[in-house]
């Protein structure tokens, strides 16, 4: 099942603990798989985190690397691009900036080139519209990911796999039984105020068709001999960066606090 298919993996936590990541660990290792979707998917994730100076989260859960932020002028590695724009290319090579049209701002991100003047309103519109959406949507994109629909809301792309199976490229999955793998998508959800777990999640997405706050990652590596799985998300502290979690010998994820709400595991 996993020929020219990922699995969909959802991870619903109430906290995260976080492993022991690496300012180049977990973008390694890829250039023997690159004739997979998983692979191409992480290579362009990896390379989005290098292009930010490869900003990563420490072992016990602190930003311990970054440069640049997301509205700022500073340029990226590439010594050309400054960090706002690189926002503003997430969103137009999505394809999707078009759907924000009504935000004020969005239009003159449409115009936004390396050289140009950084207009404010272009900028606002960058810091107040979440972009990890728009940043998982640019990556599946320019990886030619077949079947998948960008969206500037994870619950759309959660919700596809859930309910057409046949037609995304992902599968609903629940990462407490089925280890994740490179090019997978690990999310959680946002909302204290809705049922969480993955069986709540199923649940809610059975009887409802309105929007859940959530967040998804990349997998870029699954390193069970060293129990890490690293993971690339975009708007996470202001950058596109790299944190991991632990996993077990089977590859689940093991040693992670879970919340409860209203007597609920999270």
């Amino acid at each position: 099942m996993r020929i020219d298919r990922l699995k969909w993996l959802l991870i619903l936590l109430g906290a995260w603990h976080y492993g022991d990541a690496r300012a180049a660990g977990g973008c390694t290792g890829l250039s023997s798989q690159m004739g997979s979707d998983g692979a191409r998917v992480a290579q362009i994730a990896c390379r989005e985190n290098v292009l930010w100076h490869s900003p990563f989260i420490d072992v016990d859960g602190r930003l311990a690397s970054m440069t640049v932020a997301e509205a700022e002028t500073s340029k990226l590695t590439d010594g050309v691009t400054p960090a706002w724009k690189r926002v503003a290319d997430y969103w137009r090579g999505s394809g999707l900036l078009w759907q924000m049209r009504g935000f004020a701002g969005a239009s003159e991100c449409g115009y936004a080139s390396n050289d140009s003047y950084a207009s404010p309103s272009c900028r606002a519109f960058l810091i107040d519209k979440p972009w990890s959406a728009a940043f998982v949507s640019y990556v599946l994109v320019n990886a030619g990911l077949p079947g998948f629909v960008p969206s500037a809301s994870h619950i759309d792309y959660v919700r596809a796999a859930h309910a057409n199976p046949g037609g995304s490229p992902y599968f609903f999955a629940d990462p407490d039984t089925l280890p994740a793998a490179i090019g997978d998508l690990l999310c959680y959800v946002r909302s204290s105020s809705t049922q969480l777990g993955h069986a709540g999640l199923r649940s809610f997405l059975a009887a409802n068709n309105t929007a859940l706050n959530m967040h998804c990652d990349i997998v870029v590596d699954a390193d069970r001999a060293a129990s890490r799985l690293y993971m690339v998300g975009g708007n996470v502290l202001q950058g596109v960066t790299l944190r991991t979690i632990l996993i077990n010998q089977q590859g689940l994820p093991w040693n992670l606090p879970r919340g409860r709400f209203q007597g609920r595991p999270c």
